[in-house]
């Protein structure tokens, strides 16, 4: 697990840019972090990064928004915040191929459905500037991708 430290939005914009670069269809990342952490505004910031030309919203009533990006492939934005309590399958497994980034807010409310290869990204608000983030990966590829992308990051 690697940590990094946040003190701007410039520095999110660079860790989303950072790790936009690294990633391509069959990507899974778990967002995690409380409310007002900056789930959605990373997201927005990654979209933007994949080539993703419509304004990205937190998607927590339609819980799956898919979108376009610049790379023939589709970013499933998922928030599944009000997925608490709830055994329902929303056919998540359509989400997580091989062709598609599937990104994912809330993802400990959904756990019985992700896949075991991962990118989990955990966003800890400090103050309103300063945020703490961990990014760690499951599976060999998305191990190497964190690694990469801490180590472009800190450089």
């Amino acid at each position: 697990m690697h940590t990094l430290k946040l003190n701007s939005l410039a520095d999110t914009k660079q860790l989303a840019e950072i790790l936009a670069g690294e990633i391509s269809g069959g990507t899974v990342i778990m967002l995690s972090g409380d409310l007002g952490s900056g789930k959605t505004t990373f997201s927005q910031f990654l979209g933007k990064y994949l080539g993703v030309k419509r304004h990205m919203t937190s998607p927590t009533f339609n819980i799956i928004k898919s979108y376009n990006t610049n790379a023939d492939l589709k970013l499933h934005h998922m928030d599944c915040y009000r997925l608490e309590d709830s055994e329902e399958d929303l056919g998540f497994d359509e989400y997580f191929n091989d062709s598609d980034i599937a990104l994912v807010e809330w993802p400990q409310f959904i756990a019985e459905f992700l896949p075991e290869d991962v990118i989990s990204i955990n966003i800890n608000y400090e103050s309103e500037n300063e945020r703490f983030v961990t990014i760690e990966g499951t599976g060999d590829s998305n191990i190497k991708i964190a690694e990469d992308v801490y180590d472009k990051f800190t450089s």
